[in-house]
């Protein structure tokens, strides 16, 4: 059977999370991250690592939560970021869809928080929505010095994504890849540097056709694997094996056969 990863899932907040990890489990997945978003869900995520022996845990502050990042948040991602589970700050980025958090609050937080990767020596999980300019910024930012890490869920152009490319990041694609409406992006993702590219659900959101209106689950990223599988026009064995390698150079893991 094919290894797989999904490299950003959200079995935190996911009811029956054990059972979601023995159907991953069975349909061939090796490895998951699971990123944290606020402060109600970082120990949370730690645990489920601690758990499963083939689940790495991320910690951080989504964008919407930034306006609750404070002193005591800080220090709390800074301490897990050192636990041997944690592999990545994150998910950390901009989101001006919502703006559920001010904007200006949103660029203080995620240079913060890509701060303390850098202390760690942990690569970051970025989350962008309509915030491209000022997220490339960031990143490119003296401040933010040789951070490295995973644009999840990825829906920009080629250009932006070899910029972050040349940065030291890799390419995220999640069940949007299956869409119908996602002719650009599969045209993206057709040209990407193979070994930067990795794979996601980002569950129990954006499930990929055909299950689209449903709870997502990391079993699922065989139908993100399949489509770039066609995209590439190679056997999906060879997309499988090529985005574990990566998944394990993204985060300094070893995953099983």
């Amino acid at each position: 059977m094919a290894r797989l990863t999904d490299s950003h899932c959200h079995l935190a907040m996911y009811e029956g999370a054990d059972d979601a990890i023995a159907r991953s489990r069975a349909a061939g997945l090796r490895g998951i991250v699971v990123p944290a978003t606020r402060l109600d869900d970082l120990e949370a995520c730690v645990r489920l690592a601690e758990a499963n022996g083939d689940v790495w845990a991320a910690v951080g502050f989504h964008p919407h939560e930034a306006k609750d990042f404070d002193d005591d948040a800080a220090a709390t991602v800074e301490r897990l970021a050192s636990h041997p589970r944690v592999v990545a700050i994150g998910e950390i980025g901009l989101d001006y869809h919502y703006d559920h958090s001010p904007r200006e609050i949103q660029r203080q937080v995620f240079a913060r928080q890509i701060a303390i990767a850098n202390r760690a020596g942990l690569p970051v999980i970025v989350h962008n929505r309509e915030s491209i300019g000022d997220l490339v910024e960031t990143i490119e930012s003296g401040e933010s010095s040789g951070v490295r890490g995973v644009l999840h869920s990825y829906t920009e152009s080629y250009e932006v994504a070899t910029t972050l490319i040349d940065r030291g990041f890799f390419i995220s694609f999640s069940g949007i890849l299956t869409f119908r409406s996602a002719q650009a992006l599969r045209d993206v993702a057709k040209r990407l540097p193979r070994d930067r590219v990795l794979i996601e659900t980002d569950t129990p959101y954006l499930a990929p056709v055909p299950h689209r209106g449903q709870r997502n689950e990391p079993a699922w990223v065989e139908r993100v694997a399949e489509t770039l599988a066609e995209l590439w026009e190679i056997p999906f064995e060879g997309v499988a094996e090529i985005t574990t390698r990566n998944f394990e150079s993204a985060f300094g893991v070893s995953v099983g056969s």
